[in-house]
């Protein structure tokens, strides 16, 4: 059995539904178990800022799918709930990325693990912290990385109060 960390976002409304349609589709899929989800946050935009803040989460699961197979997945559970890709880094409906796969290093055309800007995201490090404080990305625990984040990046991610 493996166990994969993957980070979910939305900033189209209904962002909460986006959420939790996306936790019903990884349920459905009788290869996953969810084990443990963080608290939903809101977060200011990166990159691409001139859009709605977004909603973000990190589960973690248990799954028998092969890294591109729960890839795969992943992107046929966006498709499913409108995600669209136009602009790099711009809304969307839903996103889901793999942050982590095992203790993995996963480098394919399609997919890099661990999740190549995970370290400098206080919106991805904060949620996972919460479920995952002493995984490590290569040599370092997130517990760590988080504290290395610049004082901003963490408190731009707040706790959502819905």
């Amino acid at each position: 059995m493996n166990r994969a960390y993957i980070g979910l976002g939305t900033n189209i409304e209904p962002r909460k539904s986006h959420l939790d349609k996306a936790l019903e589709k990884l349920q459905e899929n009788k290869t996953i178990t969810i084990m443990k989800q963080s608290s939903i946050y809101e977060t200011a935009p990166v990159g691409y800022t001139e859009q709605a803040d977004f909603l973000n989460m990190v589960v973690e699961i248990k799954t028998t799918l092969a890294p591109e197979r729960l890839l795969d997945i992943c992107q046929t559970i966006e498709k499913k709930l409108g995600r669209e890709r136009t602009i790099r880094f711009g809304p969307r409906t839903i996103d889901l990325d793999i942050l982590l796969y095992n203790e993995e290093s996963i480098k394919t055309e399609r997919l890099t693990v661990p999740h190549p800007r995970m370290h400098e995201r206080g919106f991805v490090l904060i949620p996972l912290a919460e479920i995952a404080p002493y995984m490590k990305v290569g040599e370092e625990k997130i517990d760590y990385l988080l504290s290395k984040l610049p004082k901003q990046e963490r408190e731009d991610v707040r706790v959502w109060k819905q």
